[in-house]
This record gives C-alpha cells, sequence and structure tokens, in this order.
C-alpha cells in the first residue's frame, strides 16, 4: 500500500510543476548551516519565513523610525510597516512571474531586521564609530545567525540569508533576492513621497513632472507602473524597463533633495547621534552593565561588536529610555 505523501511534499510537487524553471526551489536549495530534518507540513522557506516573523528583532521593527523620527501623527511609516509594504510588492512580483512566493516572502520579511534605532541616521553614527564599520544588511544577517534565539541564531537557508545580505547594493543569487532588491525601493520612494506630502514637507504637484506622467499621480498609480514594468521584462533578469529606472531615479533624486536632506526632517538627528555615540562610549567603559545575552556575545566574538548589536537592536523608545536611566538625575522621596 502507497505511503501517503505529506503536505510539505505535494506543495514541492506543486513548485515544480507550476513555476518558472527560473524559480528557486524549495527542495532544491543549499541548506541550513546546521542540518535539520524537513517539517512534515512546511517547505524550507516557509519555515524561513515563519521563524523570521516570531523573532523577536521582527517585533521590535514596529518600534523603530522609517523616515521621520518620532512622528505625532498615526500613519506615518515605521520600520515594520516598510518591510509589510516590501513584502507585499515582492510577492505580487514573483507571483506574476511565476517565482517562489515563499522564499520571496522570507527574504523580504527579514531584509531589516538588523536595522537601528531612529533609521539611517543611527546607521551612520554607528558606522561612523565601530572600528570595523557598520550596514544593517550585514548586521541584518548577524540577528538571524548569531543573536536571536539566545545567541544559537535562526538556522535560515543559505538563499534566504543570501537575499537579506545582498538586498541593498549586490546582485542575490536567487531572481527571487533580485525581486525583494527592488521591492524595497518601490515600497520606500512610494510610501516616503505619501508621508513626506502628510508631514507638509512637500506638495504633490512638486513631483517631477516626467516621472509623474510615465508613472502616475498616486502611490498606487506608480507602484502598479513599476511593478508591471519589472513583469514585462521576465525573469531572465530581474529589472525595470530603461524608461521607468529613469523614472525612479527621477523620483529618488527629488527625494534626497527635498525630504531625505531637508533640515526640517533632520533637526533631531544631531540628537540621536548624540544619544546613539554616548551610549556606545558608556558601554564600551562599562561592559558589565550589558545585559547578560550580550555579554555572552562578547565573550564569542568582542565588547564593541557587543555594544553595537545591543545599541543596534534597540527600539527608538528604548533607546531613549537607557540614554536617560545614564544621564539624568532621578528624582527622589523621603516619604
Amino acid at each position: 500500500m502507497p505511503t501517503q505523501k505529506l503536505p510539505r511534499e505535494y506543495t514541492e510537487e506543486n513548485e515544480h510543476r507550476f513555476l518558472s524553471p527560473d524559480a528557486c526551489f524549495s527542495d532544491s536549495g543549499m541548506g541550513r548551516m546546521v542540518y535539520e530534518p524537513p517539517c512534515p507540513l512546511r517547505t524550507d522557506f516557509q519555515r524561513d519565513r515563519d521563524r523570521i516573523i516570531h523573532c523577536n528583532a521582527f517585533s521590535r521593527l514596529k518600534q523603530k523610525t522609517q523616515v521621520f523620527l518620532n512622528p505625532t501623527g498615526d500613519h506615518y511609516r515605521t520600520r515594520l510597516t516598510h518591510t509589510l509594504e516590501v513584502s507585499q510588492i515582492a510577492r505580487t512580483i514573483a507571483r506574476a512571474l511565476r517565482l517562489n512566493e515563499d522564499l520571496t516572502e522570507a527574504i523580504a520579511l527579514g531584509h531589516d531586521l538588523g536595522h537601528t534605532p531612529f533609521g539611517h541616521a543611527g546607521e551612520a553614527i554607528l558606522d561612523s564609530i565601530s572600528p570595523t564599520g557598520f550596514k544593517h544588511y550585514e548586521q541584518s544577517l548577524r540577528v538571524i545567525d548569531c543573536i536571536e534565539k539566545d545567541g544559537k541564531g535562526l538556522n535560515l537557508t543559505h538563499e534566504v540569508r543570501d537575499g537579506i545580505l545582498k538586498h541593498t547594493d549586490k546582485i542575490a543569487q536567487t531572481r527571487e533576492g533580485c525581486i525583494v532588491r527592488l521591492a524595497d525601493v518601490i515600497a520606500y520612494i512610494n510610501h516616503d513621497i505619501e508621508d513626506a506630502i502628510r508631514a507638509g514637507i512637500i506638495k504633490g504637484s512638486q513631483l517631477p513632472k516626467r516621472a509623474v506622467g510615465l508613472l502616475g499621480d498616486t502611490k498606487s498609480k506608480r507602484i502598479t507602473a513599476l511593478v508591471s514594468s519589472i513583469v514585462s521584462m521576465g525573469t531572465g533578469k530581474i529589472c525595470l524597463s530603461p524608461e521607468t529606472a529613469s523614472a525612479l531615479e527621477e523620483l529618488k533624486e527629488f527625494m534626497f533633495e527635498n525630504v531625505y536632506r531637508n533640515p526640517r526632517c533632520k533637526s533631531e538627528e544631531s540628537k540621536a547621534k548624540t544619544m546613539i555615540e554616548k551610549l556606545y562610549i558608556y558601554f564600551m567603559d562599562n561592559p558589565g552593565r550589558l545585559p547578560q545575552e550580550y555579554l555572552a556575545l562578547a565573550e564569542r566574538f568582542d565588547i564593541s561588536t557587543a555594544v553595537m548589536d545591543y545599541i543596534a537592536g534597540m527600539t527608538d523608545k528604548y533607546c531613549t529610555d537607557v540614554f536617560i536611566s545614564l544621564n539624568v538625575p532621578k528624582g527622589w522621596s523621603v516619604y
């Protein structure tokens, strides 16, 4: 009597039946750093996605800055909402191209796990004070490999780790990883435009006319146009058409000139940088004050790396609270 197939095996068979030959198949990957028996229900990439969603670093993204530090409104993006938007855009592209959605989603959900408090301002100051430099995409891999689960790491597959590491300025080994790299840019440019208009930093009428004429005058239209352009280019190389790539670059240049470097947006960054720098100095001088899990990392690596890991993992609020607790006198009462 034939043995009934496992749910995972049906999924893996369907991938080979329905996905493009250019897809990365769940049963054909390079595996994990430490071998684990397959799950009966989920493919390896589905397991990776679930591990990322349930890890501590993912939960902390909800209180980490995207662009605007400590915004007062309810609708400004955080690092978590950015991550979810990247995941949605990336999955849409992957499905349209018949590539592996589960791998794409896992990479997208994990791509910013190593981001610092206070957005790129935090990344910049850590990069300037660290003896070895600091890049959030490299830190994302450290979170996955060395920090989560009390230092044991998540033991993710090679393909997910590669996509996360290379989502900013390198070419991933899989087409799914290349999708996330483009989806990241499409998401942040368009949601940052929306947030900047909401904040009164820019007006929609100021956006480059050629780019708006080609891509559309709303976030939805622009994302649809950019996603459609990638899909129309096929799976041979994951890219935008030259015309839409040029329009996206115009929008990016406009945002850097009018938003990302705008004094109104940068006004609080110097305070954030001062906090992070002082915290780094304090814990370098007082490593015994690090939480136990980071003292363990210091023993495995070195004090500077452990301090960087601790600060990079902080949310905006926790970073501020720690700074205040170390630098502001506490009130006391005789009662």
